[in-house]
């Protein structure tokens, strides 16, 4: 079943005064199945980025249809539609996104507060996450007293604690060191066993290598994709490697 659907997503922006236009994404379709893990990757200005800020429903395409849990994205009303992405999008970001004021609790409450739920249900919830991701025991720092590593945990239970049909991570790995990078594929593979589906975005062949199926962005369209299958993630990062030579050597499109 599909919780993800692109079909012919097309992205054209134009400069203020009309004098040029930039096609960001000419012909982009893919499905995302329940349960799978999902990397993007793509060189600067292929069009990664614009895809992710379309399918968190923070951008809308110029032509084509983003379909999630069955719901077409451009049919959600403006003021519908923080609702929508809250109850139904996890977002793990590059550089955390949590508020220095808040502790690392009232930072994974956040979308719940916002969603009016109680404190009861709030902390019910909360509980496993927090023993699962290994900060139980911090939830009451705030984030300028814990790790990189810490951080991102907290932003990942965050993501996680609304139940969402999707988890999009940005470069979840791009501000760790490689340690706590490490730390974060492994729990990000957990999360995904368990059933949550995740679709990441990134630069680094290493988090690629630990998802279930690699998608590359070239010039706007998906320009190939890799799937595990029996692959170790040493073979699979080999995959990736070679494929990103021949994106970044000119090599032709493959299907």
């Amino acid at each position: 079943m599909s919780v993800l659907e692109v079909r012919g997503l097309k992205k054209v922006y134009t400069t203020r005064f009309g004098g040029s236009r930039v096609q960001a994404l000419s012909d982009v379709s893919f499905s995302v199945d329940q349960g799978e893990y999902v990397a993007i990757m793509g060189e600067s200005g292929s069009g990664k980025t614009t895809l992710l800020n379309i399918l968190a429903a923070l951008d809308k395409p110029s032509g084509g249809t983003v379909l999630l849990g069955g719901r077409d994205l451009s049919g959600i009303s403006e003021r519908e539609i923080a609702a929508f992405r809250r109850d139904n999008l996890g977002f793990v970001f590059q550089d955390f996104n949590l508020l220095d004021t808040f502790s690392l609790q009232d930072n994974i409450f956040l979308p719940l507060v916002l969603a009016g739920k109680r404190y009861g249900e709030m902390a019910r919830r909360l509980q496993p996450l927090a023993a699962q991701l290994g900060i139980a025991g911090i939830l009451h720092k705030y984030p300028y007293e814990v790790s990189g590593g810490q951080k991102q945990r907290a932003a990942v239970c965050r993501a996680l604690i609304t139940s969402p049909q999707l988890v999009l991570a940005d470069e979840p790995t791009g501000a760790l060191d490689s340690r706590a990078a490490d730390s974060l594929l492994d729990l990000f593979g957990q999360i995904n066993r368990a059933g949550q589906t995740i679709l990441m975005v990134t630069h680094s062949t290493k988090a690629a290598s630990h998802a279930g199926r690699v998608l590359f962005i070239k010039d706007g369209q998906v320009f190939h994709q890799l799937y595990r299958g029996e692959n170790t993630s040493r073979q699979m990062f080999e995959k990736i490697s070679d494929t990103l030579t021949v994106i970044a050597t000119g090599g032709d499109r493959r299907d």
